[in-house]
């Protein structure tokens, strides 16, 4: 078995692990994820080697970070993509699919610079801007809604 499957395998307790860590180590958790829409109107997807499908790039914001500033840092970390502009906040969502403590804001990036493209690491391993209306099959539930509310005008959930 590769070390990628292994890490699928056991996605449902990493995650719950975490959670129950963070339980006690932060009253709630906070997530900044970014939908970055190029030019052409494509959508940039992540795939995380411990979490099945395709996602948008983001993550927790740490002791200290504001909202913009975790933002820059997953974007960069996970995309190679720097903000040139102002993020437009989209929404903020109640993430209950794992914990009922966490939430996630979402922006809207059209300001950006990807000088180059990111290579894949033991974190990221798959990365690409996509059409909203060529994504990869196993996009995430939560990619496909947050693409309909910013680009087809959907009716935006409070849930993630």
């Amino acid at each position: 078995m590769t070390l990628q499957r292994l890490r699928r395998r056991f996605e449902p307790f990493l995650r719950r692990a975490f959670h129950f860590y963070w339980r006690f180590a932060r009253g709630a958790t906070l997530g900044a994820f970014a939908l970055v829409i190029d030019g052409q109107g494509r959508v940039f997807l992540i795939k995380h080697s411990y979490v099945s499908g395709w996602h948008l790039p983001g993550g927790g914001v740490e002791t200290g970070e504001t909202l913009r500033q975790a933002l820059a840092r997953e974007l960069m970390e996970e995309g190679n993509i720097r903000l040139t502009g102002e993020p437009t906040l989209h929404g903020m969502f109640f993430n209950a699919r794992v914990s009922r403590r966490d939430h996630v804001a979402l922006f809207v990036v059209r300001d950006f610079a990807q000088d180059s493209a990111p290579v894949p690491d033991h974190e990221i391993v798959a990365h690409g801007f996509f059409a909203p209306d060529e994504l990869p099959e196993d996009t995430g539930r939560a990619a496909r809604a947050r693409i309909a509310e910013v680009l087809h005008g959907a009716t935006v959930s409070e849930t993630w």
